[in-house]
């Protein structure tokens, strides 16, 4: 389970009760004001019947429990035996350090979505998993097939061979429709003490700024979520499925009542990409659709800059020449508020309500101009790979031996969840225990120039590599510039 530290705060809100007085006439004769007594308080209403005294979830846990299961991730790490060797230095003259192997096990949990053993869990409960085993409710266990794990949505789709036999599920909600205040259970397997169920109420809807995730768009919780719920249900008292749960707020990695879950419309929208990648004949990855842009939201000061009543909606900074929002006539300084009436107010939740269309929907747009208004109908698309990504893993005698490097387009700046703006070369992995890992690169940096020359294709990389005993290299991070001189 992803944990956040915060530092919790309370508010009291306080009410004050207003009571009527007696009306006065001109032929009457005028008595003493007096305060009208209060309503008589109403009590709770006793069950009047014994199925009111049993009124249990029984059923719908009953149903819906039998779809969930555990999910353990086995992965093989390597470890220096000597931390010496951590200095590049002293790699460079001493060799490769050794290495020994680490077995590492994490468990979550998982949601049966598709009676043919379809299944689907966090991608940080199986990344970097080598082995992967579900547990069904009645312990059975199977190894598992990991379809798809996608770090963007951290969402993955896991596959078990049922030799024909039908596994119960849990059916969609809508997720729009779930309300803050609806009670919903969240089941799953905390800390490997067995299936777990806990209720709560929707706390609040469309939390973003939680986690890493582009499409971060979660239903907050107080029903309990901790360590080992990661992957598991998020469930309405209908018995379909809300969310899956993926976050908690945390000082000490337990519950503290404010968890979070993936809602459902965006689990779907993955499910149905895998299954028509699938079906195809194709991969499971997820193609989803982007609207060609980057923003930022809306606040209290830039509403009174743009003249804008309120604060709220996407600022749009850059458009994509030949993006979905660029030929709908979306610009720079406009501002996106609403996407099929729906409010938006980040880049996080404009990224959302696109995801989970199809590329090639048409979505309705309200658009703010200034004080001026208008509805823009904007047909969604796949980001493009333009430049292609000539991935290569970097080899000879250089810095970055062990670093795997491709073109940046919109297409793989999404994939790194990257700015769709960003050009150039970027890291996209690092061989453990490599040169590239011992200088610190890591991936979604981005070079930018190697002994004063510009950076702008991977070709122009492994030629500025090569060659030479000396590399002044510049790389971007995180928006920053870092500098790293190494003579060989």
């Amino acid at each position: 389970m992803k944990t956040i530290s915060i530092i919790a705060g309370v508010i009291a809100l306080t009410g004050v009760a207003i009571y009527a007085l007696p009306g006065l006439t001109a032929d009457t004769k005028p008595e003493p004001l007096r305060m009208a007594p209060p309503a008589p308080r109403s009590l709770p209403s006793v069950p009047g019947s014994m199925p009111q005294v049993q009124l249990t979830f029984a059923p719908v846990v009953k149903r819906v429990a039998p779809a969930v299961v555990n999910v353990y991730s086995k992965s093989v790490v390597q470890q220096q035996v000597n931390p010496f060797f951590n200095d590049p230095l002293i790699g460079q003259l001493f060799g490769t350090p050794e290495m020994r192997q680490r077995v590492q096990q994490s468990l979550g949990s998982g949601v049966i979505v598709r009676a043919d053993g379809l299944i689907v869990t966090n991608n940080h409960v199986v990344e970097g998993g080598n082995e992967i085993t579900v547990s069904l409710a009645d312990k059975r266990e199977f190894r598992a097939k990991v379809l798809m794990a996608d770090a963007r949505t951290d969402l993955a789709v896991l596959k078990i061979d049922t030799k024909g036999e039908r596994l119960p599920v849990v059916p969609f909600a809508d997720s729009d429709a779930v309300q803050v205040g609806d009670l919903v259970l969240a089941i799953g397997d905390p800390f490997n003490v067995g299936q777990t169920v806990t209720m709560g109420i929707v706390s609040a809807l469309a939390r973003t700024q939680i986690s890493a995730s582009d499409y971060q768009f979660f239903i907050q919780t107080d029903a309990a979520i901790n360590p080992g719920n990661s992957g598991g249900a998020l469930v309405t008292t209908a018995g379909t499925l809300a969310g899956i749960n993926t976050a908690i707020y945390s000082r000490s990695g337990g519950n503290i009542g404010i968890g979070f879950a993936i809602p459902a419309n965006l689990v779907r929208r993955v499910v149905e990409g895998v299954e028509g990648g699938l079906k195809n004949g194709g991969t499971a990855n997820v193609q989803l659709a982007w609207v060609g842009a980057n923003g930022e939201q809306v606040n209290s000061e830039k509403a009174a800059a743009l003249g804008l009543p309120k604060p709220g909606g996407v600022l749009i900074k850059d458009v994509y020449p030949g993006g979905p929002l660029g030929k709908a006539g979306v610009k720079s300084g406009d501002v996106v508020q609403t996407v099929d009436g729906a409010a938006v107010d980040d880049m996080q939740s404009l990224n959302y309500r696109t995801a989970t269309h199809r590329p090639g929907d048409n979505v309705r747009m309200h658009i703010a101009s200034g004080k001026t208004g208008r509805d823009v109908t904007v047909t969604l698309a796949l980001p493009p790979e333009n430049p292609p990504k000539e991935a290569t893993t970097i080899a000879g005698r250089n810095p970055l031996v062990g670093a795997r490097v491709e073109n940046l387009s919109p297409a793989a700046a999404t994939e790194l969840q990257m700015d769709v703006m960003e050009h150039g070369v970027a890291i996209v992995a690092v061989a453990p225990g490599g040169l590239a890992a011992n200088y610190g690169f890591q991936p979604g940096d981005i070079v930018r120039s190697i002994n004063g020359a510009s950076i702008n294709r991977t070709g122009e990389l492994v030629r500025a590599l090569n060659g030479v005993n000396q590399w002044n290299m510049v790389i971007e991070r995180g928006g920053r510039k870092l500098t790293l001189s190494v003579e060989g």
